[in-house]
């Protein structure tokens, strides 16, 4: 018998992935593009868990890369919906990395990405309005906000048919 996952929490995810060989770079490193691709499925399964729909990537701010990934690590994507448009869902995640062996954490990375609601046709549909209730929710939706009011004084597109 089907389970309803009603009561988690629709708006955060947490995903850990061990960082194997066919992942990494000549130094042994985390390739950035497989922290890339990574990324973007935890910014896509949050922000589908949160519409309930498909959705597609926009755009990805400020990707910050502040330590190495080392082969072994076991990194986990913390994913959370920080604010909501009419269309569009920003989703911020945040990526720790674990060394198994010497049993320590740091914070290796920072993204924000935006994802846009599809429905038939790739058409933007509207999501549920994204309503902060903690602290820390309140503080990440004041941020969102004002990337999103510089990124649209800045010109950058507004989603559009068929993204």
């Amino acid at each position: 018998m089907p389970h309803s996952i009603a009561a988690l929490n629709q708006q955060t995810l947490h995903m850990s992935v061990l960082v194997t060989p066919d992942m990494v770079n000549f130094s042994g490193h985390m390739h950035g593009g497989d922290l890339l691709k990574n990324l973007d499925r935890v910014a896509y399964a949050c922000a589908m868990r949160y519409a309930a729909c498909n959705v597609v990537t926009l755009s990805v701010d400020k990707v910050l890369f502040k330590q190495p990934i080392n082969i072994g690590d076991l990194i986990t994507f913390l994913a959370s919906v920080n604010y909501t448009g009419r269309t569009s869902i920003e989703v911020g995640i945040k990526v720790i990395a674990e060394d198994l062996k010497a049993k320590s954490i740091r914070h290796t990375n920072s993204c924000y990405f935006t994802m846009v609601a599809v429905g038939e046709g790739n058409i933007p549909q509207e999501v549920p309005m994204f309503v902060p209730v903690t602290k820390e929710e309140i503080e990440r939706h004041g941020r969102a906000k004002e990337r999103r009011e510089k990124s649209l004084k800045d010109g950058h597109p507004r989603p559009k048919a068929n993204v």
